[in-house]
């Protein structure tokens, strides 16, 4: 995937999509869950990417695919144990991703305790773009976050609600898992979340960063 940063293009191949999940209390509140003690994530798988302006395959296995904003770290450098204090340095910038989640698959998954992966990687289930903004650009504990369907306006916060921020969670993670340049780390998503429907046109927008644009289609 190319995506333009600070005037030149990027080559994004992430060895691996990191999201976090329920990193907004209201987000875990309308999901019947408690807000995590520690930074809890799962794993997408890079394939899963789309750029800005594609198309979301909404899968026949899926009766409720749903969207989830998120702002997502790009990863600039190899780190290993990083201290929060060092996650700056080691950023490219900040991006918008969208978490597609087929709901219904998802669900069945946790009643049998498997990994969220059957319902997170689905191809073309990581909307990314459309561009990133490097960190000098950018602050980004105090963005306001939002997601529309069809102009109609889904979910709307503000970074300043996640619960872990950007460089603790980076720290985290890091303590558990090598993070590779490149790598896409998806901070969570504020309330609102809800399905999609083929031929919806969705736009997601972070404040600084713009607005990343797909429309879903149904899975022939």
């Amino acid at each position: 995937m190319i995506l333009s940063c600070d005037g030149r293009e990027i080559d994004l191949r992430p060895t691996k999509i990191i999201a976090v999940a329920r990193n907004y209390k209201a987000h875990a509140e309308e999901m019947n869950a408690g807000v995590p003690a520690e930074p809890s994530f799962f794993l997408k798988p890079p394939s899963a990417l789309l750029p800005h302006e594609g198309e979301v395959v909404l899968p026949a296995a899926s009766a409720r695919v749903e969207y989830e904003v998120e702002l997502a770290v790009i990863m600039k450098t190899r780190v290993k144990s990083i201290m929060p204090e060092a996650v700056r340095n080691a950023v490219l910038g900040y991006t918008v991703m969208v978490d597609v989640t087929a709901r219904d698959i998802q669900s069945a998954a946790k009643k049998n305790g498997m990994p969220w992966t059957i319902a997170k990687g689905f191809d073309t289930f990581a909307p990314l773009g459309p561009r990133i903004v490097t960190t000098d650009s950018l602050d980004p504990s105090n963005l306001d976050i939002w997601l529309k369907v069809n102009a109609g306006v889904r979910q709307c916060g503000n970074t300043n609600q996640m619960v872990f921020g950007v460089e603790e969670l980076i720290s985290y993670v890091s303590h558990i898992m090598t993070l590779e340049p490149m790598d896409v780390i998806a901070t969570g998503t504020p309330s609102g979340v809800g399905p999609m429907q083929g031929g919806d046109i969705v736009e997601a927008g972070i404040e600084n960063i713009g607005i990343l644009r797909f429309r879903a289609v149904r899975e022939q």
